[in-house]
């Protein structure tokens, strides 16, 4: 059996995958490796749990309370809040442990479990481990006055999360025009709150979750709605998350996808002229599109890669102190105003850009030119020799000898499947689709099975 805990927590098809009584375990399992490492510190231990609006997140939520109330924790039900806001509330209510129940962009049938420690950031892999470890254990209940509390929270932590969204950015929104796809999901209320605050007309469209209709054919994964009623409205630019709004991407005035790249481009040349890139060094993925690359090399902005994984853009950033990361997805974070990923954050700063400047975001989207990119992935192969087979090795440096500056290869095993994936990026689309065709072959000769 696979470890249980993958890169964002445990995720899978609830009630089925993901139980009542797993959930229920999960927390108590949480619960008993914290106290034992000591982050209790010999206090009553706190708890704070939020959700997105799946339908199962509500068994699922009272799984998780009862699991952390039965083994001494005073638990806070922040009911739907998005992830990013269970995490700062974690760090803001000096509560021990975060709990976030959210599938994020998955369909709605699945569903997940994440834990955040003390501050609000996640739990190292070694607590993931040990908590899974100790899953079902026979252990000592507290009894009387020793068993846990439950509050609900009645929109407080709401109000604490959108006053403090709107505290990060000095300017305001007013004037600006703006769309916003909530994927009916966790942001349908606080995304359109936060930015009317901040001065803005919002136009809101997917914010009427009814437990049913997170991310369906809406948000973040399915912009069409977005561009759309960008155009329809007339809006300056729009904004998309995903079902627990941990991620962003937006849409220029004309209708055209605007994606995490050139967010993150945007974002990295206004912190830099600001002086508060860190480093001047901005965190992404080797997923990243070379045009991201490109615009910073030209800009004195150093790119530091990562593998694929919000996790390890967040463990880079720690790591080096830096202040902006993220992926193509639209996941940024801005380490300084989060712990996390926040969309609505990205949205409010990526706005704030266009009040402070007057420019168009298809003006300042255009300083990242995507290259084209075609990914292939190639099945029925031994992925373990991808690293090692001379003959593949020698035709990833004919093709990047061959695109030269303008283009790059990649290959990647898959973390989950018999697969390798071919990266290709060029200056055309058909350069690009014949070289990643080409190591296509050669992958699925050299390395099959």
């Amino acid at each position: 059996m696979g470890r249980l805990f993958g890169t964002d927590g445990v995720r899978g098809l609830a009630n089925r995958d993901l139980t009542a009584e797993l959930a229920l375990d999960l927390s108590v399992a949480a619960a008993h490796v914290l106290g034992d490492t000591g982050a209790f510190e010999g206090h009553r231990p706190r708890a704070v749990v939020g959700r997105d609006p799946r339908a199962s997140g509500e068994f699922l939520q009272a799984a998780v309370v009862a699991g952390l109330a039965s083994a001494g924790v005073d638990v806070t039900v922040l009911g739907v809040l998005p992830t990013p806001g269970v995490a700062l509330l974690t760090d803001r209510l000096g509560v021990d442990l975060g709990v976030m129940l959210s599938a994020s962009h998955n369909p709605m049938p699945d569903n997940g479990i994440k834990f955040f420690a003390k501050g609000g950031h996640k739990l190292d892999d070694e607590l993931e481990d040990l908590i899974e470890k100790r899953l079902a254990e026979p252990w000592d209940r507290p009894t009387g006055a020793g068993v846990g509390r439950v509050t609900i929270d009645l929109g407080r932590g709401t109000e604490t999360y959108v006053e403090h969204l709107v505290s990060t950015i000095g300017t305001s929104l007013e004037g600006l025009r703006i769309a916003v796809d909530c994927a009916n999901g966790a942001a349908s209320e606080v995304g359109p709150a936060a930015l009317r605050r901040a001065g803005a007309d919002v136009v809101v469209i997917n914010a009427s979750p009814d437990g049913l209709n997170i991310n369906e054919k809406c948000g973040s994964t399915h912009p069409e709605q977005l561009q759309a009623a960008v155009v329809a409205a007339g809006a300056d630019l729009g904004v998309a998350f995903d079902g627990d709004a941990d991620r962003c991407l937006a849409v220029d005035h004309t209708g055209t996808l605007v994606d995490g790249d050139q967010i993150m481009g945007i974002l990295a040349v206004a912190m830099s002229e600001a002086g508060t890139l860190v480093g001047n060094t901005l965190v992404a993925t080797v997923m990243s599109n070379l045009g991201l690359r490109l615009a910073m090399t030209e800009r004195g902005i150093t790119l530091h890669e990562t593998g694929v994984g919000d996790r390890y853009v967040l463990e880079a950033m720690r790591a080096g102190g830096f202040a902006l990361g993220g992926e193509q997805s639209g996941h940024l974070i801005l380490s300084e105003h989060a712990t996390t990923g926040d969309g609505v954050l990205t949205a409010l700063h990526l706005a704030a850009r266009l009040a402070a400047t007057g420019s168009s975001l298809a003006e300042l989207a255009a300083i990242v030119q995507r290259l084209p990119q075609v990914l292939v992935n190639v099945g029925g192969v031994d992925k373990s020799r991808s690293a090692s087979d001379e003959g593949v090795l020698e035709a990833v440096a004919a093709a990047e000898s061959r695109l030269g500056e303008t283009g790059r290869v990649l290959l990647r095993p898959s973390g989950t499947e018999a697969l390798v994936r071919v990266m290709v990026e060029a200056a055309t689309a058909e350069t690009a689709q014949s070289v990643a065709d080409e190591l296509a072959a050669v992958v699925r000769e050299r390395l099959a099975l």
